[in-house]
C-alpha cells in the first residue's frame, strides 16, 4: 500500500505467513474451550474456511486492482486484518493455566531456513535444468537443516512441534496424504485458472481477464463451504480416513473432468466446483484424523505442522504444473500445447490415487491412543 522498497514487500509476505499460522492456533483455542462435540465441527470449519476464502479474495482483489490499483487491494487487506485483530482481541479467551508460552527460537530459525530452501527449489524449476549441481547442493543443505531441526526439537523442553507425536502412524499417514493431496489440489487449481486466462490465439483457452478468471473460483469456494458443513455430520457414520479417501476420489474426478472436457467455460466451472467439494471435505476431515491421537496441549503444534506440509505440497503442485506445461511448450511458442494440460491432469489423477490409497491405509488402523 505504501511506496516502500522490495524488502518491505518480503517483510509483508513474512507477516502473511505468521497470519496463516494463526489458523492452527485457533484450532487449539477451539479444542481447549469448547465441548468435544462442538469443537470438532468448529475445527473442521476453520480448516475449510482457511482455504475456500481464495474464491472470494482473488476476484475481489482483482476487481479492486482494476478499479483503484494495487494499493486499493492492499488497503482492503489492511482493513480486513484490522477487523480480525479487533475481533480476536475482544473474543478469544486466554490459554489454560500452566500452558507454556515460550517459543523455541532456534528451532524456528532452522526450520524456516530449511523451508526457504525447499520452497525456493520448488519455485525455480529452471535451476534444476540449468544449474543441476547448485540445485543438488541446496537440496542437501535443506535435508541437513531438517535433520538438525528434528534433533533440536527432540532435545527441547518446549518444542515447536512434538516430533514424537508426529511419528505416530496416524499422524504421519495423515501428513503424507496432505502432502501428496496438496500437490494435486493446487495443481488443478493452477491449471484451471491458467487455462481460463490463456488467449484464444493459442488455439484454446478463453482469454479471460484476471477479475473474470477469478470468478471461476467462486464454485470452488461455494461447494468447498458446503462440503465443510456436511462433513461434521457425515463423520458420525463414516470414519475420518474414509472421508479423506472419498474426498481424494472427488478431487481426482475433477482432474478427469478437466482432462476430458474443457472446450466450454461452463465445463471449467463444473471442474472447479468438483475440486472445491473435494478440497472442502478433505480439509474438514483432516483435523479429525490427527487430533484423534494428539493431546489437547499439542493441538496447535500438530496442526501447524500439517499446515507446513500442506503449504509445501501446494508449492510443489504449482512447480510441477509449471514444469509439465514448460515441457509442453514448443520452441518459439509463448503458450504450451493443449495436450500439456491433459498430461498435467493425468499426473494429478496419479497424485490423488496415491492420496486415496494412503487414506484407505489409515482407515485400516485403529487409533492406539484414546482422545485425551
Amino acid at each position: 500500500m505504501l511506496p516502500l522498497p522490495f524488502a518491505w514487500l518480503l517483510a509483508g509476505r513474512a507477516a502473511q505467513g505468521v497470519g496463516l499460522g494463526l489458523t492452527a492456533l485457533m484450532m487449539g483455542v477451539a479444542r481447549d474451550h469448547l465441548p468435544e462435540e462442538r469443537s470438532a465441527a468448529v475445527i473442521a470449519l476453520i480448516s475449510v474456511v482457511s482455504i475456500i476464502g481464495a474464491g472470494v479474495g482473488y476476484p475481489l482483489a482483482a476487481l479492486l486492482v482494476e478499479l483503484g490499483g494495487v494499493r486499493a487491494a492492499y488497503g482492503l487487506g489492511l482493513v480486513v486484518t484490522a477487523a480480525a485483530l479487533l475481533t480476536a482481541w475482544r473474543s478469544i479467551p486466554e490459554a489454560p493455566e500452566g500452558r507454556s508460552a515460550r517459543v523455541n527460537v532456534t528451532g524456528a530459525v532452522v526450520l524456516a531456513a530449511a523451508l526457504v530452501l525447499v520452497l525456493f527449489l520448488a519455485g525455480e524449476p529452471s535451476l534444476w535444468s540449468r544449474h543441476l549441481a547448485v540445485a543438488v547442493c541446496l537440496a542437501v543443505v535443506a535435508a541437513v537443516l531438517l535433520c538438525v531441526w528434528v534433533v533440536i526439537e527432540l532435545r527441547s523442553t518446549t518444542p515447536l512441534i512434538d516430533v514424537r507425536a508426529v511419528r505416530h502412524p496416524a499422524v504421519a499417514g495423515a501428513n503424507l496424504a496432505m502432502f501428496v493431496g496438496g500437490i494435486g489440489m493446487y495443481l488443478l487449481l493452477t491449471l484451471i485458472t491458467r487455462y481460463a486466462q490463456t488467449p484464444h490465439g493459442a488455439g484454446y483457452g478463453f482469454g479471460l481477464t484476471t477479475f473474470v478468471a477469478g470468478l471461476v473460483l467462486v464454485p470452488f469456494s461455494v461447494l468447498g463451504f458446503v462440503a465443510g458443513r456436511l462433513t461434521p455430520r457425515v463423520r458420525t457414520r463414516i470414519a475420518d480416513p474414509l472421508l479423506l479417501a472419498g474426498s481424494a476420489v472427488v478431487v481426482g474426478g475433477g482432474f478427469a473432468l478437466f482432462a476430458a472436457a474443457r472446450s466450454d467455460l461452463a465445463e471449467l466451472f463444473v471442474a472447479m466446483g468438483v475440486l472445491g467439494f473435494g478440497v472442502g471435505g478433505f480439509s474438514a476431515a483432516m483435523p479429525g484424523v490427527i487430533l484423534a491421537v494428539t493431546p489437547k496441549s499439542e493441538t496447535s503444534s500438530a496442526m501447524s505442522f500439517n499446515y507446513v506440509v500442506r503449504s509445501v505440497g501446494y508449492s510443489l503442485g504449482s512447480a510441477v504444473g509449471g514444469l509439465i506445461l514448460a515441457a509442453g511448450t514448443g520452441p518459439g511458442h509463448l503458450f504450451p500445447d493443449d495436450s500439456a494440460y491433459t498430461t498435467a491432469a493425468l499426473f494429478g489423477i496419479g497424485a490423488m490415487a496415491i492420496t486415496t490409497l494412503t487414506s484407505l491405509a489409515l482407515a485400516r488402523r485403529r487409533p492406539s491412543e484414546a482422545n485425551p
